[in-house]
């Protein structure tokens, strides 16, 4: 079996897209015995540390346009051709290597895929641009709801990786049940490892840390709602900070504003570009994981606290429920006083934080490595 890959996020996103197919693909060349050939079709060779956490393996192999002569830094002209190519030219690339089954990794496929005879399978993550447009800019929504469209056309086999993703799908697209697989985003063990304390020493020392404080990890932007956990400092203890790390976005400036004008500012820090080998010390460090979206298709960052031994208080009206499990806190997006309450209970010296803790590690172990690799693999043979 030859089965190819889209790896542009792979290769260039730090995040939840990119995590998912490298955790994916590692899991699927562990899984899998001899005979069964993991191609990743990538439109440049994105960044250098990205690529070294794919597994090295005689299985996985990287693929990228032939007229790319510097993969790892393209022109101007050849990313734009690499943008098409992902799209459009990649077909006759399929064909040549005689790709059995190409999975679309976040949500799109090539155009013409189901033409050339080539099976597929998309995994769809949200539909955040169908749900509330009001977070992107017209262009955008409308191009992202026709490639929607067309990738649904285009694919044998959909992935949902939550149930509140499989509905919009259904919703939003008029596709059955029977056409999708619900399979839950896969984790690794990364942040299962325990951390020394001189890391996490570290970790406080590198970004001025004081001992006690909440994270939040994901990108700083009006969705992710991340303002709802600072107002919340207002209720807690002064000694409590709270640590965001993540992407900037015009709302960063929101936030920072909020705090200044609060006097909160000295218990806000903004942390932005932190490395994936410092996270696991930096999640370690705190005391909870605050994670106020208002609508995610999954949510692994709650995942990668509770691997971490953090509680979380996260929000209602998305799938957080379906990723977090039924021992961690969930809030309305609007409920300042709601968070701050969550928050309390949540920190050092409650009496059922521990508890709370060992059993959302047990209820995670759905999400965890091979399991969902043997799901997604049973995809691939039905369709074969």
């Amino acid at each position: 079996m030859r089965i190819g890959f889209d790896a542009k996020r792979i290769v260039a996103n730090r995040t939840g897209l990119g995590a998912y197919g490298r955790t994916l693909v590692n899991d699927l060349a562990a899984a899998t015995t001899g005979g069964c050939e993991l191609r990743l079709y990538a439109p440049n060779g994105g960044k250098a540390d990205l690529r070294k956490m794919v597994n090295t393996t005689p299985a996985i192999s990287f693929v990228y346009p032939r007229y790319i002569n510097d993969a790892e830094h393209p022109s101007l002209i050849a990313k734009i051709r690499g943008d098409y190519w992902r799209t459009h030219g990649i077909i006759a690339d399929l064909k040549r290597d005689g790709i059995d089954l190409y999975h679309g990794l976040s949500g799109e496929l090539p155009v013409g895929i189901k033409k050339a005879g080539i099976k597929s399978v998309v995994t769809i993550h949200d539909l955040i641009f169908l749900r509330h447009p009001e977070y992107y800019n017209w262009i955008d929504a409308r191009v992202y709801a026709w490639k929607f469209r067309k990738t649904i056309a285009e694919a044998d086999r959909i992935i949902a990786i939550s149930e509140c993703t499989k509905r919009d799908i259904m919703h939003f697209g008029n596709v059955s049940a029977d056409k999708i697989d619900l399979i839950y985003q896969s984790c690794g063990a990364y942040f299962k490892q325990e951390v020394s304390d001189e890391e996490r020493r570290n970790a406080r020392t590198k970004y001025n840390l004081p001992n006690r404080y909440i994270i939040n990890v994901g990108t700083i932007e009006e969705r992710k709602n991340i303002l709802l956990a600072v107002k919340a400092l207002r209720y807690l203890p002064e000694e409590i900070v709270i640590v965001i790390i993540g992407r900037h976005t015009p709302y960063t400036a929101r936030v920072e504003q909020y705090a200044r004008e609060h006097d909160l500012s000295h218990r806000v820090f903004i942390l932005h570009e932190v490395s994936n080998t410092e996270l696991p010390a930096l999640y370690q460090g705190a005391e909870v994981c605050v994670y106020p979206s208002r609508y995610e298709g999954f949510g692994i960052p709650i995942i990668e606290a509770i691997q971490s031994g953090l509680p979380v208080v996260a929000c209602t009206g998305s799938c957080l429920e379906e990723a977090g499990g039924p021992y961690n806190i969930y809030v309305d997006p609007d409920d300042v006083e709601g968070m701050a309450k969550g928050i309390s209970a949540s920190l050092i010296g409650n009496k059922d934080r521990e508890e709370r803790i060992c059993k959302s590690r047990d209820y995670i172990r759905r999400f965890e490595n091979s399991n969902v690799a043997s799901q997604v693999m049973r995809v691939y043979e039905k369709l074969l």
